[in-house]
């Protein structure tokens, strides 16, 4: 296990932590399992040193990870702002948790940066920016999840992590690196995995509930989407599928419904990138776009140029204003820019 922090570090944090008695926890748009997992792991740990702790995300989650630990008591801020907003004004602390700058709050930004609250950062992307007081961000690490295991161990809580943090923790790294297939080469993160299973946590369950949980519709879906939408450029070792509004209606898809989509195109022989275009059924005139590629394709710097979007190597995501062929038009113009990437 690795310590994260300096004396200095570590005193600045507890201090935090100490003289904040309404601690809002905040993650990016569209959260994932290491979003949910890290915002939840550390709302358990602060009520356990008697805090008012409250997690706040900017719009709904999926559905597969609903059964997480007190996942029924989180503020989704899209279409509830006038809820929430006395949530995060009663904050006299920010955790910001799985997210490197404010704008990936997308709708709940101003609302956010207009309060003049500490703020800390736990992170792994890339380049954070310097909006908090204190910033904990190790983008060598596979998960948010991941740093929280060394903070804890840091902390001397290594011991002390009740069944709900451990599941939390394990959760999120397990999510962002699709059960330990990837971005999970460090010695390290298997003495977290001990760490956690030591708490009494059950892995296969959460892998099942996960990974192996699904609707009839999802299933359809997939075939569906396999077998009509899938679309492949055998010069560029790329792949394409869609799904609109409508389609998502046909299949009744419900949040969480096209959850692993994205990474079925990389199974083909020599296929480098797959990319995914959905509709928003939050926000009309808004294609949400996921990319996922194998080896060395840089995923992240294709979100960041094209696709106001950002993530890791090998995951990443972002959006286009406009409507399908928009978006279209879009990935066509990324692929050729990253043609020497995928030819």
């Amino acid at each position: 296990m690795e310590k994260l922090l300096d004396e200095k570090q570590l005193a600045q944090f507890l201090q935090m932590v100490d003289e904040a008695e309404h601690i809002v926890i905040c993650a990016h748009v569209n959260p994932d399992g290491d979003a949910i997992g890290s915002s939840l792991a550390l709302k358990h740990w602060l009520v356990r040193r008697g805090k008012d702790a409250q997690v706040v995300v900017p719009n709904i989650f999926p559905d597969f990870l609903q059964w997480m630990p007190d996942a029924q008591s989180i503020h989704v801020y899209f279409n509830h702002e006038e809820k929430v907003r006395p949530v995060l004004q009663a904050a006299d602390l920010f955790i910001i948790a799985d997210m490197n700058e404010p704008g990936r709050l997308r709708e709940m930004e101003a609302d956010f940066l207009a309060l003049d609250v500490p703020r800390i950062m736990i992170d792994h992307h890339l380049n954070p920016s310097d909006f908090c007081q204190l910033i904990i961000s190790h983008p060598e690490m596979c998960a948010t999840c991941e740093v929280l295991c060394h903070l804890m161990w840091q902390l001397g809580e290594a011991e002390r992590l009740t069944l709900e943090e451990a599941t939390c923790l394990y959760t999120g790294m397990m999510c962002d690196t699709g059960a330990f297939t990837y971005a999970s080469g460090r010695a390290v993160i298997y003495e977290c995995i001990s760490m956690l299973l030591s708490r009494g946590i059950d892995k296969d369950r959460i892998y099942r509930r996960v990974f192996y949980t699904a609707s009839l519709a999802r299933l359809r879906l997939q075939g569906y989407m396999l077998y009509v939408k899938l679309r492949v450029i055998r010069e560029r070792h790329t792949s394409i599928m869609t799904l609109n509004s409508e389609e998502r209606k046909r299949f009744k898809i419900k949040n969480g419904d096209t959850e692993g989509l994205v990474n079925m195109p990389l199974v083909i022989h020599k296929m480098r990138l797959s990319i995914f275009l959905t509709e928003d059924t939050e926000q009309p005139g808004l294609v949400k776009v996921s990319l996922r590629s194998v080896d060395n394709f840089p995923c992240n710097k294709m979100a960041a140029e094209f696709f106001e979007g950002g993530g890791h190597l090998n995951a990443s995501g972002g959006r286009v204003h406009g409507t399908m062929e928009d978006a279209l038009r879009v990935v066509d113009r990324a692929i050729e820019a990253y043609a020497k990437w995928l030819s």
